[in-house]
């Protein structure tokens, strides 16, 4: 290295030649034909040459790597071009590098005899002693990463760190980042593996729609789960649809009778309304949308389209059981030819809605797919927000609500009536997700434990349920009779509270006290049993005008039955004309009061 070092003027790497002399004389390896490689580029000894009695150099038909003017230090190759003479590099310890395709020569000796000669005059700078520098190691690595890279298909497939679907699962995209996506699987996670292959399908989440569903049990796809074979529906449609527009509405204008007292009276439902159900657990709040749902038989078995209601109970998060005992109950009461039960969340009833026709939808309960949604989002990263749901639960709930909806004439007049359940802690409203549906609906029907345990079933707070836009859709007749019900009762639920002291009391408020006891009573309703509406004017037209101020508080239940029966047997003509004028005049008015009066004095 050391002559060597004396050649290496200002940084240059001196390349010498020499004509190989052989005992017949001058020999010059020129270019020449290869007889496997073809033309012979350049050609040096390899250290095996130099210890071999040969002299044949080794050919090679093109340089192993190109260079530019300016040398890299990795290693040293001779010019892409042939020379008029072939360069011959050799030295004593011959160097060769798996970088770079070139030899270190010059012994003292020979370099000291024989001229240096540039080829072409281009020179190459090299340091013999020089590092590869960081940027320069990674460069190469970089290349040949790029190298044995697989180029991505049409069928975008890659690898995935910790979810796949080569068993067939599949599953929806959450979270689209830059190194990742976040799916949520459709399935069973058992049957995902580390390091399986996953592939994007080109999809929206979409399940089959139309009347074939009625009858069934499906789960949140639409696949049936009841065993009785596959769904008789061709059409499909996206999960996630846009709700309609303001200009496609109209304003809500038929009732929805939910057979229930207190809730057709005092908080009546219209079809297009979001109703909300809110109270504790176990206080009834599924038994009110059930009853509704059993209620509508007397509209379904009709043949009129406009006036049937079809009905879609989702089940969140509910046990097994507790969705096979209603479906049992349904068909006990041959209900479930109109209805169809969702085992998760469904959008199945928009279309119904779309045809002209009318559905309600049933959410038991949003409670469960909040906190769903918030396991959810929290295993995505995402940020947590108040009570630690995401930011965008909120959209979650609205997006789903937004859907109900009356349409206009122009597109057939339908509807979708949502009755979302909400379960409150303790009676707390004010709670998060209990205040941001209660902003999205458009009333609730609040059911306090209290009462519940009071007897008062079903256990509506008065005072905290309220319907904004439901009152428009009321039948007449109802609204004439109980208009001034739900004033009263919560006059009377004021006074009570007083009358807990013992202070001495007025007659007016003792006869408000003595009123609202028996209304109360009258307002109880036992469980699965919902009565029509024109049932229901008579009742409540006799508890508020006080023919029922005199008989005893536990003998209005049975008074209540042996009345009604009373009307289906000899007033059969009354209950008809209600149904069919919808409103009282003065003379169906004149004659109730005889019949309601009549009644009560000869019973016992």
């Amino acid at each position: 290295m050391d002559n060597i070092d004396k050649h290496v003027r200002g940084g240059r790497y001196e390349m010498c030649e020499e004509l190989i002399k052989r005992s017949s004389g001058k020999t010059r390896v020129s270019q020449a034909q290869h007889p496997s490689h073809g033309p012979v580029q350049s050609c040096f000894y390899s250290p095996e040459l130099l210890n071999s009695t040969s002299a044949t150099p080794r050919h090679h038909p093109t340089p192993l790597r190109s260079y530019t003017p300016s040398l890299s230090p990795l290693g040293a190759a001779l010019p892409y071009r042939t020379f008029p003479r072939t360069i011959i590099m050799f030295s004593r310890a011959l160097r060769q590098s798996a970088r770079a395709a070139g030899a270190l020569s010059a012994s003292s000796r020979i370099a000291s005899r024989i001229t240096p000669v540039v080829a072409n005059g281009a020179i190459r700078t090299y340091a013999a002693d020089a590092k590869a520098s960081p940027t320069e190691v990674s460069s190469i690595l970089e290349q040949r990463i790029r190298g044995v890279q697989e180029e991505a298909g049409l069928a975008e497939t890659g690898r995935v760190l910790s979810v796949g679907f080569a068993s067939g699962v599949k599953g929806m995209c959450m979270n689209l980042e830059a190194g990742q996506v976040g799916v949520v699987l459709f399935g069973s996670d058992r049957q995902v593996k580390e390091g399986e292959t996953v592939k994007r399908t080109g999809e929206i989440v979409d399940v089959p729609v139309g009347e074939g569903l009625l009858g069934r049990v499906v789960d949140a796809l639409g696949n049936p789960i009841d065993g009785k074979g596959p769904i008789k529906t061709t059409e499909r449609r996206r999960a996630q649809v846009k709700a309609p527009g303001i200009l496609p509405r109209q304003s809500v204008n038929q009732p929805v009778q939910t057979g229930l007292k207190p809730v057709d009276a005092m908080v009546p439902i219209g079809r297009g309304q979001r109703e909300l159900i809110i109270g504790d657990r176990q206080t009834g709040k599924t038994a009110v949308a059930l009853d509704a749902m059993l209620n509508q038989k007397r509209w379904n078995n009709s043949s009129d389209e406009k006036s049937k209601l079809y009905c879609i109970y989702v089940a969140v998060g509910q046990k097994r059981s507790t969705v096979a005992q209603l479906v049992k109950t349904l068909e006990e009461n041959d209900a479930m030819k109109y209805c169809t039960v969702v085992a998760a969340t469904a959008s199945e009833a928009a279309p119904l809605q779309d045809n002209g026709k009318h559905a309600v939808m049933i959410y038991d309960d949003l409670s469960k797919q909040a906190v769903a949604y918030r396991q959810m989002s929290l295993l995505l990263r995402r940020p947590p927000g108040r009570e630690a749901y995401p930011g965008d639960v909120f959209y979650l709930h609205s997006r789903l609500l937004e859907r109900a909806a009356k349409m206009n004439d122009k597109l057939g007049g339908g509807s979708l009536t949502a009755l979302p359940i909400i379960e409150t802690q303790g009676g707390d409203v004010s709670a998060y997700i209990p205040t941001n549906v209660i902003s999205i609906t458009d009333g609730q029907i609040f059911l306090e434990a209290e009462l519940f345990y009071k007897g008062v079933r079903p256990a509506i707070n008065v005072g905290l349920s309220v319907s904004r836009v439901g009152s428009a859709a009321q039948l007449k007749a109802m609204k004439q009779v109980a208009g001034s019900l739900k004033l009263f009762l919560a006059q009377y639920r004021e006074v009570a509270a007083f009358a807990q002291f013992g202070s001495d009391l007025d007659a007016a408020t003792k006869q408000t006290l003595n009123r609202g006891e028996r209304l109360t009573e009258l307002l109880k309703q036992k469980q699965y049993q919902p009565m029509a509406v024109n049932e229901m004017v008579p009742l409540m037209f006799a508890g508020i005008n006080g023919y029922l101020d005199n008989l005893p508080v536990n003998k209005i239940l049975q008074w209540e039955a042996d009345f009604l029966a009373h009307l289906k047997s000899d007033q059969a003509g009354l209950l008809e004309q209600i149904e069919k004028e919808g409103a009282l005049s003065k003379d169906l008015e004149q004659k109730l009061k005889d019949v309601v009066s009549n009644f009560t004095k000869n019973f016992s």
